[in-house]
């Protein structure tokens, strides 16, 4: 089969886990960094080593076993991203430690030490659940790519979809599968012509394949118009072992956080949709609190010089307020230092352009520093925006682009951020042609796909270091 490049799918991709047979090995290795810890933390605080000390121990072994098991830690990360799996480990960490200082809170008597000895265990266990899997995922890759630990798989439906999750297995040769092939019953001259030369052969040859246990994984790529069939080779495959899955072809690239969902007994997927649900969302409006009040305190006294200079430098307000779209589409006020002698607001509203007549002085600096938007910060604590998202523009130019770019108010489906994916990146400023506009959208939109506390925390870092000043912010 010829290797060719294909679309990376979004966030763990379409390859689903099967449960880890090293799931005991996790267990155990997670069981021995936690109370190794523990008691490295006592002696290092010369602290003896009593049966009420082991309380504490307990409770934290307990907590975080049965929330590994909510968050469903222990499963297959074959063919998922080390950051993923981080990402789900630091999560059930943090969740046990709010479970480990409530019961140091309500019952200290059972602890047998104080607080800084909880908080230091705490915050030494963190690094070392998460080092020892990131060292174990390399040694695994490192054997994988021998031909060890491997898994095999096979493709049926000669389809762009199943060609694309082909060439994946081919390239990601740290997963540990193997492919057989691409599998399909209909003639050569029936295939489309670019997948003429890729089929392996028939899939009753697959299927009698997985029947003598040859295959681990097959994965049904075929057009859901032909759901007679796909129901007829699912049935076959029941008679085998193999974990079998289906890659649906519609729009399986473009679909924004797309989700199941049950209503009453149907189960419907959502198409576009939000990532900031459930604890998403709360931990998203605690990064805008947390992060957002540090920033507003450092902050405070250059906002209030800014205001004099804006105030001594041009007739009418310090805080321009505009109208502009906020999450789920609704009108939201947001503010911005005054850098312009008018203050538009109505339904025509011009960009702002090179050497334009309507800037002043003092707000031309603000705008090329970004510094008119600090009171933004006062919009996140309100709920109204967040630090990082997409950039909200004014409800004109929003009314606009949206008959001439398609998916432009899909942007909407989070809030709008003081920084964004778009502006680090360099789309920023004026958009003086619509190309401009869609670059920027595209950036909003694979943001919102890959979001993540991490991919914030990247994109505050870089706006910091070139987010700030650009040639196109006039």
């Amino acid at each position: 089969m010829k290797k060719q490049k294909a679309n990376k799918s979004r966030g763990g991709g379409i390859i689903q886990s099967n449960k880890s047979s090293f799931s005991t090995l996790y267990r155990l290795v997670d069981m021995i960094s936690i109370t190794t810890l523990y008691f490295f933390v006592l002696l290092n605080r010369d602290i003896a080593v009593r049966p009420d000390n082991l309380v504490l121990l307990l409770v934290g072994i307990i907590s975080f076993n049965l929330i590994a098991e909510a968050l469903d830690l222990y499963r297959s990360w074959r063919t998922q991203t080390t950051t993923t799996l981080i990402k789900f480990t630091a999560i059930t960490w943090t969740i046990t430690s709010v479970v480990i200082i409530g019961f140091a809170y309500f019952f200290p008597s059972l602890t047998g030490h104080g607080q800084p000895v909880t908080l230091f265990w705490i915050g030494a266990t963190y690094p070392a659940l998460c080092a020892w899997r990131i060292v174990f995922r390399e040694i695994l890759f490192s054997i994988r790519k021998q031909g060890r630990n491997t898994r095999y798989a096979a493709v049926i439906g000669a389809t762009p979809a199943g060609y694309n999750l082909a060439v994946q297995i081919m390239e990601n040769e740290h997963l540990g599968i193997s492919l057989k092939g691409i599998y399909d019953d209909r003639a050569p001259s029936r295939l489309p012509h670019e997948f003429q030369n890729q089929v392996t052969g028939k899939i009753e040859s697959v299927l009698e394949a997985a029947k003598a246990g040859e295959i681990d994984y097959i994965y049904v790529a075929m057009p859901m118009s032909a759901e007679d069939r796909i129901m007829e080779i699912l049935n076959m495959c029941s008679d085998t072992t193999c974990n079998v899955y289906i890659i649906p072809n519609f729009f399986i690239y473009n679909l924004l956080n797309a989700r199941w969902q049950t209503v009453g007994s149907v189960q419907t997927l959502s198409v576009f949709d939000t990532p900031f649900q459930g604890a998403n969302n709360v931990l998203k409006r605690a990064e805008d609190i947390i992060v957002g009040s540090m920033i507003l305190l450092l902050i405070a006294i250059p906002m209030l010089a800014i205001a004099i200079g804006v105030k001594v430098t041009s007739k009418g307000p310090i805080i321009f307020k505009q109208n502009r779209y906020g999450l789920d589409g609704k009108k939201i006020k947001v503010y911005k230092f005054r850098s312009m002698s008018v203050q538009d607001n109505g339904p025509d509203v011009k960009q702002a352009t090179k050497n334009d007549a309507r800037i002043t002085p003092f707000g031309g600096f603000l705008r090329r520093t970004s510094l008119d938007e600090l009171p933004q910060f006062i919009n996140v604590i309100q709920g109204r925006m967040s630090i990082v998202g997409p950039r909200p523009h004014a409800v004109a130019h929003n009314e606009q682009y949206r008959k001439l770019i398609e998916g432009y108010m899909l942007r909407h489906k989070v809030k709008p951020g003081i920084t964004g994916w778009a502006q680090i990146n360099g789309f920023r400023g004026e958009t003086e042609t619509v190309n401009k506009m869609v670059k920027r959208v595209e950036y909003d939109l694979d943001y919102i796909h890959r979001w993540s506390v991490w991919l914030d925390i990247k994109i505050i870092i870089a706006t910091v270091f070139k987010g700030f000043i650009d040639k196109n912010a006039y």
